[in-house]
């Protein structure tokens, strides 16, 4: 781990107290993810050492919550709920519109590398079924098939 990222996880393990460091795991998960886009073994192994818990902690953390990927995504890892809310509102019609258009299936990559396509839990915003993520950080809703051709069509 480099001195950056000890510098970003040191200031996340900050927001404890000095006994507690282990409850910045998510923080320094999500830092070395976004460091390599993924988290690797090492990256779990590495967390694990500098928070000084098991590693088996540190994995279950990272396997619990999808925000987390432990193999590599594409540029763009685009994450659509298929809970209930979404599902009632044409999720699942989207989530065929995405296969054909982008040729994988959930957990897998474009050839070009630019798209991963994610299933996720409800994302808590139901209100605007059906919905997705782009990279954990962006989220459309409302979703229609002329929508995610135009938001396709922007990523490329």
């Amino acid at each position: 781990m480099n001195e950056k990222l000890k510098k970003l996880i040191n200031k996340e393990i900050s927001k404890y107290p000095s006994d507690k460091k282990q409850s910045a795991v998510i923080a320094a998960l999500a830092i070395m993810q976004n460091n390599r886009g993924w988290l690797s073994e090492e990256d779990i192994s590495e967390v694990s050492k500098y928070l000084e818990m098991p590693e088996i902690a540190v994995l279950e953390v990272a396997t619990f919550y999808n925000m987390f990927d432990l193999q590599p995504v594409g540029k763009y890892k685009i994450s659509i709920c298929t809970n209930i809310s979404c599902m009632l509102r044409n999720s699942d019609e989207i989530v065929e519109h995405l296969k054909n258009k982008l040729k994988i299936n959930f957990n897998e990559v474009t050839k070009d590398g630019k798209f991963c396509l994610k299933e996720s839990e409800c994302m808590g915003a139901c209100g605007g079924a059906p919905l997705l993520t782009i990279n954990n950080q962006k989220m459309y809703e409302n979703l229609d098939i002329p929508k995610i051709d135009s938001l396709l069509k922007e990523l490329k």
